[in-house]
């Protein structure tokens, strides 16, 4: 039962997703944190995960999502120089 609720989650989820044209930055974050531990979260449950490793992958899936929603914002993406300091310029 648990499963058919992670697909229906996961429906849910992409359609809201398909929605973000019209967002601002802050709701762009939003939707791509909740959306990414969304992920997360089916994911740790399709594999039987225990507690700790759901927390874990709802956790990378949030800062995951909201990188991944800021870039797209942006159409920057951040490059490590490899002193601890990063650049930004054009995704490829």
């Amino acid at each position: 039962m648990t499963r058919v609720i992670s697909f229906i989650t996961a429906g849910a989820t992409l359609l809201t997703l398909a929605a973000c044209d019209n967002l601002t930055s802050d709701q762009r974050t939003l939707v791509g944190a909740t959306g990414g531990a969304a992920a997360g979260l089916i994911t740790a449950d399709l594999f039987d995960a225990n507690d700790d490793w759901r927390l874990i992958s709802g956790l990378a899936g949030a800062a995951v999502g909201t990188i991944v929603a800021q870039n797209d914002a942006t159409q920057q993406c951040a490059y490590a120089r490899g002193d601890g300091t990063y650049i930004l310029a054009p995704c490829p």
